[in-house]
């Protein structure tokens, strides 16, 4: 158990030993940075990689230890998690993001309770148009994954 907590901690950049783990996710300043850019008039066109089928882009800013990291259109950015082999893993590695998410991006996010399920959360800030979805998926492999979505609310 302790070999997979570590194994865990070592995909999203936690710490294992003592103190805040939450504080410590390695992909904090990335996803600080993100929420900044989606309220600019420019949106994300500012990390857009030239497009690639349909109405995706590549992005020249991945979340640091996430995976296939993309732009939707002008206002959605997507990431995966590396991947887990069962469902009841990605499952606990949805909560655990879910936990660092709202303590990294701090006062005024929090989960929408009304709006979740133990496999799709929704955070919101309720001062501001963007919104996170945080949602578990399984690939062509079998293998499952927790996916970050960041999306600008309205028109």
């Amino acid at each position: 158990m302790r070999a997979r907590t570590l194994t865990l901690c070592a995909a999203f950049g936690l710490s294992a030993l003592g103190g805040s783990a939450f504080a410590e996710a390695a992909y904090c300043p990335d996803l600080l940075r993100l929420t900044d850019l989606a309220g600019t008039k420019n949106k994300f066109a500012y990390i857009a990689r030239p497009p690639r089928e349909g109405n995706f882009s590549d992005t020249t800013m991945p979340l640091t230890g996430w995976h296939d990291c993309s732009l939707y259109g002008s206002r959605t950015y997507t990431c995966d998690s590396p991947a887990f082999a069962t469902a009841e893993e990605a499952e606990k590695a949805l909560a655990a993001t879910v936990a660092e998410v709202t303590d990294c991006l701090g006062d005024g996010w929090s989960k929408d309770e009304s709006r979740s399920s133990p496999v799709y959360v929704v955070v919101r800030n309720g001062r501001g148009p963007v919104s996170i979805t945080l949602s578990t998926d399984t690939v062509d492999d079998g293998r499952h994954l927790v996916r970050l979505s960041l999306f600008l609310r309205g028109s």
